[in-house]
């Protein structure tokens, strides 16, 4: 059986909190979704996601990772600076974070110990990829996700809403709220795909 799952980095708990408040301050009266909630669609920033068969132990999935990036600086917490927030095509606003050796470090180990266990059966090749740049198309194609490699980026998903929406809230965002300056992690955890992608549900968590 097909599970749609994702490994990603989760904020200390003030500033996922920060992140939902975030989230209510720039969409307003705009139902952006899915809605965040510090008990039910984290904050999180997404490492790998995607279709994988049953062969995959999350557990020890999890601890491979870990293992792997242990001696990259992943220890105690991570600060990740905000760049801005962005509009991402099609309808996706995104709280943008850099992308330091790390977490591309993070990255490869996700996919060394992850691409074996892929459905490559589930992707979803009618998806429309004309918007992708190339790097997220070859991506795509080969790991059925769109940010990988060169197209990693890394992201805090503030929600989806109409095109011409979303471009209007990315241009006045600064407008209507402050946006930290850092966002701080300090776990990684496994968790069960919902609505849009969202972080629905933790199947387990490892502290840095």
């Amino acid at each position: 059986m097909t599970r749609w799952l994702g490994v990603a980095l989760l904020p200390r708990a003030d500033h996922l909190r920060a992140a939902v408040r975030l989230q209510q301050d720039i969409g307003g009266e705009v139902p952006l979704r899915p809605r965040l909630a510090p008990d039910g669609n984290l904050p999180h920033v997404t490492v790998f996601q995607g279709p994988f068969a049953d062969s995959l132990d999350p557990a020890e999935a999890l601890g491979s990772i870990a293992t792997a990036v242990a001696g990259s600086g992943l220890r105690g917490e991570v600060s990740l600076a905000t760049t801005d927030v962005i509009h991402q095509p099609v309808g996706w606003l995104f709280l943008s974070l850099e992308r330091p050796p790390l977490l591309e470090a993070l990255q490869e180990a996700a996919l060394t110990v992850l691409e074996r266990h892929l459905d490559r059966a589930s992707f979803r090749r009618a998806r429309d990829t004309s918007r992708f740049s190339d790097e997220e198309r070859a991506s795509y194609e080969r790991y059925g996700y769109r940010y990988t490699g060169t197209a990693y980026a890394p992201h805090v998903t503030l929600g989806r809403a109409a095109e011409h929406t979303v471009l209007e809230l990315a241009r006045t965002a600064r407008d209507r709220a402050g946006l930290p300056k850092e966002l701080v992690f300090d776990r990684l955890s496994f968790y069960v795909m919902g609505e849009q992608g969202a972080h629905a549900k933790t199947l387990l968590e490892r502290r840095f």
